[in-house]
C-alpha cells in the first residue's frame, strides 16, 4: 500500500490530493491519504474529483514548520505523519510519501519505524536534475558528523535504491571531494575514498569534485550530511539566480523580449529537464520503512512523481534489499 502524508508541506492537502489523484491515473494503484478526513474531502469535492482506488485514514492533528520535530513526533499522536509512520510500521511492505518538514520526517523514521538492524545512521538523499541524468546526492542533511562506515552504507544503500527505483543497472557511485585526485581530502576522505575502493558490491568511481556533479557521467555521489547539505543548497541557488538572469536578459528591451518569443519552447523544454518536479522526492534510506521525502513546496505534478518512486520502491522490494546487505 501506498500512504500520502496529506497534510505535510506548503500547498497541504490540495497538492497531496489532485496528485494522488494523477497517480491513480497514471499508475493505476490503490493510494491512502492519511490526514483530516472532512478536510481532504472538501478537496475532492471543491475540484470534482474522482475518489477512485483512493482511501481516507483520519488523523486530525498537523506537525508543523514550528514544533520541535522529535518532541512533535512523541507528542502528536494522531497527526499526519505519525499515523502514516505508524501504519508502515505494520505494513513493512508498504511506503509513506510525505512532504513534511525534514526533521518530522528523520524524526518519524528513527523514532517510528526504527532503524533497520545493522544500519549505523540512516540518511536522506536528493535526487539532482542534473544535465545528463539524475543523480542522486546521500546524505544531504541527516548526519553532519559521519564515518567511512557510514558513508560506505550510505553508498551500498544508495546502489540499491538507484538500481531499482531508478533503473541503473550497475549505479556508478562517487566520493565527493576537493579534488579528484586519491589522495585529497581530509583525513576523513582520504580513509573513506580508500573502504569505497575495497568494496566489492559498489562501483566506485572515485572522487569528485563540485564543478562535475551537475555534468556528470556518475549515478550516487555520497558525503558526509554537512557537505551533502551544502552542495544541495548551493545547486538549489543556483538555479534561482540562472532563472532570475534570464529573465533580465529576456526582458531587457523589445528585441529580447521577440528572441524569448522565438525561444520559448525550446527553452522550457531543456529547463524542465532541471527540474526536481520530474521526480518528486528522494527517499530516507537505513529506516526500517519505505519512506519517500518530497520537496516541501512540491505541486501535484512533483506529487505524482513521488508516489511513482514510492510504487517501485515498494514493487521491487527495495526494503527487504537493503535489509538482506546487513542480514549477511
Amino acid at each position: 500500500m501506498i500512504y500520502v502524508d496529506a497534510f505535510g508541506g506548503d500547498y497541504a492537502p490540495d497538492a497531496m490530493v489532485k496528485g494522488a489523484v494523477l497517480a491513480v491515473q497514471e499508475f493505476n494503484r490503490e493510494i491512502t491519504l492519511v490526514g483530516h478526513e472532512e478536510k481532504i474531502k472538501e478537496v475532492f469535492d471543491k475540484n470534482n474529483l474522482s475518489m477512485d482506488k483512493i482511501s481516507i485514514i483520519h488523523a486530525p492533528e498537523e506537525i508543523t514548520c514550528h514544533d520541535e520535530s522529535a518532541l512533535a513526533i512523541r507528542r502528536k499522536k494522531q497527526s499526519s505523519l505519525v499515523v502514516a509512520a505508524n501504519l508502515i510500521k505494520e505494513d513493512r511492505n508498504s511506503v509513506l510519501v510525505t512532504a513534511g518538514s525534514t526533521g518530522a520526517v528523520l524524526s518519524s523514521g528513527v523514532l517510528v519505524t526504527g532503524r533497520i538492524k545493522g544500519v549505523k545512521r540512516p540518511a536522506l538523499g536528493a535526487v539532482l536534475p542534473a544535465r545528463k541524468k539524475p543523480i542522486l546526492l546521500m546524505d544531504c542533511g541527516a548526519n553532519a558528523d559521519c564515518t567511512s562506515e557510514y558513508i560506505k552504507q550510505f553508498a551500498s544503500m544508495s546502489s540499491i535504491y538507484m538500481k531499482y527505483v531508478m533503473g541503473v543497472e550497475n549505479p556508478k557511485v562517487a566520493l565527493a571531494n576537493i579534488g579528484s585526485e586519491e589522495e585529497k581530502g581530509n583525513k576523513l576522505y582520504k580513509e573513506t575514498h580508500q573502504v569505497l575502493k575495497e568494496t566489492e558490491d559498489i562501483n566506485f568511481a572515485g572522487n569528485m569534485e563540485g564543478t562535475e556533479i551537475m555534468n556528470s557521467d556518475n549515478d550516487v555521489i555520497v558525503c558526509d550530511g554537512f557537505t551533502g547539505n551544502i552542495i544541495l543548497k548551493t545547486i538549489e541557488g543556483m538555479g534561482n539566480l540562472m532563472k532570475d538572469i534570464l529573465k533580465d536578459v529576456f526582458y531587457t528591451n523589445t528585441k529580447t523580449k521577440l528572441s524569448y518569443v522565438l525561444t520559448k519552447n525550446v527553452l522550457n523544454k531543456e529547463m524542465a529537464k532541471l527540474s526536481s518536479k520530474r521526480y518528486g522526492g528522494a527517499p530516507l534510506l537505513g529506516v526500517n520503512g519505505g519512506i519517500i521525502k518530497a520537496h516541501g513546496n512540491s505541486d501535484e505534478t512533483a506529487f505524482k512523481n513521488a508516489i511513482g518512486q514510492a510504487i517501485k520502491f515498494e514493487e521491487n522490494e527495495v526494503l527487504e534489499k537493503i535489509k538482506n546487505i546487513y542480514a549477511k
